[in-house]
């Protein structure tokens, strides 16, 4: 059954000369069967992805995040395994590959945690070292 959540993003990205952090709260939607976790929400004018459904399935052995709209692409994180695809954006199309060095994950029906440390490339040149969280709750349920 999905449920209404509320659903805390942050991540944090070092190129080497910088940092940069980027923290935000939705609400979202989010169900959970036989171990895998998935939850949908729609990006803001915050992220720059406006106009763009994000869609996370958590699963025991890796994390799928999809994305529909004005950015598509599907980036898989497995750790010790790196992913290489193709990015769609307004200004074309890039090769972005995504190196895991580590997913710590907890879910269950209620909601739960994320938190995958990876590297991405622009066809095969360091882009940054990113550390991305995810935190998902139910919504209160008002008695009124």
């Amino acid at each position: 059954m999905m449920k209404d959540v509320w659903i805390s993003i942050s991540n944090r990205q070092q190129d080497g000369r910088k940092e940069d952090t980027l923290v935000f709260d939705t609400a979202g939607y989010y169900y959970y069967n036989d171990g895998v976790g998935v939850l949908s929400y729609q990006e803001s004018e915050l992220t720059g992805l406006e106009g763009t459904r994000t869609s996370v399935m958590v699963m025991p052995d890796q994390v799928v995040v999809d994305r529909d709209g004005l950015l598509t692409g599907r980036m898989i994180f497995r750790e010790g395994f790196r992913d290489s695809f193709p990015y769609d954006t307004p200004y074309g199309q890039m090769m972005l590959g995504i190196d895991t060095r580590s997913i710590r994950q907890h879910f269950n029906e209620n909601g739960g945690d994320v938190e995958i440390d990876y590297i991405t490339d622009l066809s095969h040149a360091f882009v940054a070292k990113n550390r991305f969280r995810i935190s998902v709750k139910e919504m209160e349920k008002s008695n009124g």
